[in-house]
């Protein structure tokens, strides 16, 4: 089906940012049709849970659950016990486990199987935290740091390394594509990192081989997202630019930019890889297709900077 014509009964596309609130739209044609409260704090990262039921907020010292087939406005869970902010978090395929990271220099593993859903596991490092993602092997976590250090945390045996490919340049984003072949990473500078991955055997731990190094923005780049089917490479940036990049040779294929050049905080391909949501500075969240310069819809409703997107199709 077209991203176009799906309904909401499909997809869950939320946003969120630093009006303090989490707006869940109908992507087909714009419609906000539910406003939940995210009080005391900005939203920092969304990401819909595995089993499409929750989205999961991180914020000022919390992370929050949102049912998505409730009206309530208030969250149903709220992960407290925190400090300072929470700046991303991601789960296990199965959902049994979500991963958190922020400020505080500590990821944390958080065992969600009981009704009390605890803090299993920290990993300490020496920086606060600006993101993560969880290899498809769902047995090593990428943590990238405000040192400008990724560490690549082998969550079965706990060994570590880390890869410092600008020192004291931030990390600020990090992906692994859906076929575990690249990893790429994003810095204050603008410039995008990819790594080969090749999988460890036994307990050997996975090695990364640079692939490539590109001067991706002319500002802070704030996301890199590779899409479903591995084909591509959305960057995101404070030059007012999401940049799409072949995974083939990771030559640039589009820029889609708008008018004002305001901050594009993240970004979120559709399933079928064909199009992508940007978040922007300018309150507004944008859907765009990969191939076009054009974007083919806008999601006004929130009324300060839009710093996150959780989508994700139900089909």
């Amino acid at each position: 089906l077209d991203i176009i014509y799906m309904d909401r009964d499909t997809i869950v596309f939320a946003t969120g940012g630093y009006d303090h609130c989490i707006k869940f739209w109908q992507a087909h044609d714009g419609l906000c049709y539910r406003t939940a409260q995210h009080p005391d704090s900005q939203v920092n990262c969304l990401e819909v849970t595995p089993d499409k039921r929750h989205v999961a907020s991180a914020g000022y010292q919390a992370i929050k659950m949102y049912d998505v087939n409730s009206s309530e406005p208030s969250p149903v869970y709220t992960f407290e016990g925190l400090s300072k902010n929470i700046s991303c978090i991601c789960f296990s395929e199965n959902g049994q486990c979500m991963y958190s990271g922020g400020e505080d220099c500590m990821a944390r593993v958080w065992d969600l199987r009981g009704r009390q859903q605890q803090c299993q596991r920290v990993f300490q490092v020496n920086a606060p935290i600006n993101c993560m993602c969880l290899h498809p092997n769902q047995a090593t976590l990428i943590v990238g740091d405000d040192s400008g250090t990724i560490h690549v945390w082998d969550l079965t045996t706990d060994h570590n390394e880390q890869l410092v490919p600008d020192i004291d340049i931030a990390i600020r984003s990090v992906h692994i594509d859906s076929d575990g072949a690249y990893l790429a990473a994003v810095n204050n500078k603008g410039t995008c990192y990819v790594w080969s991955l090749s999988s460890g055997i036994g307990t050997n731990p996975i090695t990364l081989t640079p692939r490539t190094k590109l001067n991706a923005h002319t500002r802070y780049a704030l996301k890199c997202r590779f899409s479903p089917d591995s084909t591509l490479l959305a960057t995101t940036s404070a030059d007012g630019t999401c940049k799409i990049w072949s995974a083939a040779d990771f030559s640039l294929t589009n820029t889609l930019e708008q008018k004002m050049g305001k901050w594009v905080w993240d970004c979120a391909f559709s399933c079928d890889s064909q199009y992508i949501f940007t978040a922007s500075s300018d309150h507004v969240a944008r859907l765009w297709h990969v191939n076009r310069p054009n974007h083919i819809r806008e999601y006004q409703g929130h009324t300060k900077a839009i710093t996150a997107i959780a989508y994700s199709d139900l089909a």
